[in-house]
């Protein structure tokens, strides 16, 4: 692996869940905390959705209080528990996701989970991960990003996206 530069620049504060955040009687319009996704329109809607269930898997992982509790129905089956913030998910061109992705880690308080173009390239976890490794950071292409925090925030780093249709 070739020597790359370190950032010297100490990583903001991580998006954290404080207790009163967490608010899945409140319509999301009115929660605090705002989930969005971003994706690249040009990738078709099977790549699209990929990107989309990769991006929502990582942050599930990584912040588990975004989940709401399971459900039963009527009939008594069983329904997992859900996203209590909702997602929003826009169009971004590759151009858009690098800057917004770069924007938004110097936010202190915002969660921000990205879909490298290499990882839709390998079949194989283990060699995306090594493919990642011999990447520069400037070499990136991005086909999504996910950001979570507060809604001021991400609607500052989000401005008029339209929707991904």
């Amino acid at each position: 692996m070739p020597d790359r530069p370190t950032a010297t620049a100490p990583a903001p504060p991580r998006f954290e869940f404080a207790p009163e955040d967490i608010r899945p009687d409140l319509p999301t319009r009115e929660n605090r905390i705002k989930w969005v996704m971003l994706i690249d329109p040009a990738l078709g809607p099977g790549l699209a959705a990929n990107t989309a269930g990769c991006l929502a898997a990582a942050v599930g992982k990584e912040l588990p209080a975004i989940i709401g509790p399971g459900a039963e129905d009527a009939s008594g089956a069983d329904h997992p528990g859900l996203p209590w913030t909702g997602c929003s998910v826009l169009a971004a061109d590759p151009a858009t996701l690098r800057a917004v992705r770069e924007k938004a880690r110097t936010k202190a308080g915002v969660h921000v989970v990205d879909m490298p173009r290499s990882a839709q390239a390998s079949s194989v976890y283990t060699h995306y991960v090594e493919t990642l490794a011999d990447i520069g950071a400037e070499e990136i292409e991005y086909q999504g990003i996910s950001l979570i925090g507060p809604r001021n925030k991400i609607a500052k780093l989000t401005g008029r996206l339209p929707l991904l249709t």
